[in-house]
């Protein structure tokens, strides 16, 4: 075991995890978002526009008055086989979130009392089995497509529960901002990829080829996964005992650090649903996700609408947060858990910073934004920095889950998850009845209003509720009593000196 865990000492093997983990966050947002594209391939438009049944583009076109003058311009598109309604492509859109709801809180329940490793597995089989059968569910009828968007939706719904399990297990205290970002920032490069690489194949190789390609490189994920990844490190064949011992005696025998075998007390939801600090990222968690829809989602659309920039313009300027987002998480996550390592903050200030930074720079972003007019320029760098700082929440809130209590990381991710997934189920229902009829910048105000209104709440509830420590109830319903002399019993390598000494070796 020691040879071949020296075999890949160069890369420790906790990130070997945090980086498949983001390849498959990556592929999880990219089969959930490359419909979005390669449904302007698949639909006829020429039939759908005889039937009344006009696009979006085609209506904002149509109804909308320019409100800056700009190079917005339609653009022909090849029609496609389907003659889907409105409606219908609406329904087939969002069918995604109602898996997605249902799934998290069981999924989080099994990754935490079987294996995280195998949960995640089976979420991405499930997006690439139902990817590669989408083109055949297609040419059946539209109920089929809803099929698979519902099964990609419950596959998607336990990933970040699933994470949260693995990085509690895997993740030192001292690098568990640096390893979160790394896997959640996977969301932002899998959406830019998938968008720009479903354009191109369905312009080049036909619509089909967007899910059988995307799907059939997402295959080999799940070979390298079974490999190279398993629940926890005294579980891992590939790695040294160097990297075993440190993870180890960093998180002790108090957290989900794998020791093994070991059932975990079951939640206790009465603590769970009276703590302040699981409020704090809550609140937090659905007001950051109704910031995150709007910016990542609607904001094009204002590009569009009110700044006639054309969908090519569009294109670009939606992907480049993306890539500023992902530099930007790392740069700051690495800051925060070196200051942290070094004792110069703490693990509440680490997650409050980063969690401040994601709202109240993408508030300000907005709140400009109501007032600089038609300034084109002006309007994508304050999108892009807006964007950019969302990433501070891939080490703020989202870490938080793993802070207050590692052996419920999953189950308490999968609570604010849900509840902050509604976001995106409102946020373009909200934003379409603001400005039907109305493609304004008037009525975006209204909209970005409510946006800054919302991060206010979550900056307020956030910095007066959250935590970095661990809570009591972590250690299940068990009476005071009996956790002191669990820890009394704790192995040496939860004592003060030995957890010196890992902080010894992170310096």
């Amino acid at each position: 075991m020691s040879q071949t865990g020296s075999s890949v000492a160069l890369i420790p093997a906790r990130y070997i995890l945090a980086v498949l983990g983001s390849i498959a966050m990556a592929i999880i947002y990219g089969l959930k978002v490359n419909l979005s594209v390669a449904m302007v391939a698949m639909l006829n438009h020429s039939a759908l526009a005889h039937h009344g049944a006009l696009s979006v583009d085609e209506k904002v076109h149509v109804n909308a008055e320019p409100v800056c003058q700009g190079s917005n311009s339609t653009e022909a598109v090849e029609d496609g086989p389907f003659i889907w309604s409105e409606p219908v492509q609406g329904i087939i859109l969002s069918c995604y979130f109602w898996g997605y709801l249902v799934s998290q809180v069981p999924g989080a329940r099994v990754a935490e009392s079987f294996s995280a490793r195998w949960v995640m597995f089976f979420s991405v089989l499930i997006n690439v089995v139902c990817t590669l059968l989408t083109p055949v569910a297609a040419k059946m009828h539209y109920v089929a497509m809803i099929v698979m968007r519902v099964g990609e939706g419950i596959g998607g719904g336990v990933t970040f529960p699933a994470m949260h399990v693995m990085l509690a297990s895997w993740a030192p205290p001292n690098e568990r901002s640096v390893m979160s970002a790394i896997v959640y920032a996977g969301t932002a490069l899998g959406t830019v990829i998938s968008m720009l690489m479903a354009g191109v194949l369905a312009g080049t190789l036909g619509w089909e080829s967007v899910f059988y390609v995307m799907g059939g490189l997402s295959c080999l994920w799940m070979v390298l996964w079974l490999w190279l990844i398993q629940d926890t490190p005294s579980k891992q064949p590939l790695i040294s005992q160097e990297e075993r011992d440190l993870i180890t005696s960093s998180l002790g025998s108090g957290s989900a650090s794998g020791h093994g075998g070991e059932p975990k007390p079951p939640v206790p939801w009465r603590k769970v649903f009276t703590s302040g600090p699981f409020y704090g990222i809550l609140i937090a968690h659905v007001c950051n996700n109704w910031g995150w829809y709007m910016l990542l989602i609607e904001l094009p659309f204002y590009m569009k609408q009110v700044l006639q920039f054309n969908i090519k313009e569009n294109a670009v300027v939606t992907a480049i947060p993306f890539l500023t987002m992902w530099f930007f998480s790392m740069a700051l996550s690495k800051t925060l858990d070196a200051l942290r390592s070094r004792g110069k903050i703490t693990t509440t200030i680490a997650r409050k910073t980063a969690t401040f930074i994601a709202s109240a720079v993408p508030m300000g972003c907005l709140l400009a934004l109501c007032y600089i007019g038609c300034q084109r320029g002006l309007a994508v760098t304050l999108m892009t920095v807006g964007i950019t700082a969302i990433g501070g929440m891939f080490c703020g809130l989202l870490s938080n889950h793993i802070d207050i209590a590692p052996n419920y990381a999953g189950t308490l991710m999968a609570i604010t998850n849900t509840a902050a997934t509604l976001s995106g189920i409102i946020v373009p229902i909200f934003v379409g009845q603001i400005t039907h009829g109305n493609q304004t910048i008037g009525a975006w105000r209204v909209i970005f209003f409510v946006t800054i209104a919302l991060y206010i709440l979550e900056i307020i509830a956030y910095l007066l509720l959250a935590s970095g420590e661990e809570q009591p109830w972590n250690k299940g319903d068990k009476p005071a009593s009996s956790i002191e002399a669990t820890e009394a019993e704790a192995t040496p390598l939860n004592t003060k000196e030995s957890k010196q000494s890992y902080n010894g070796q992170e310096q």
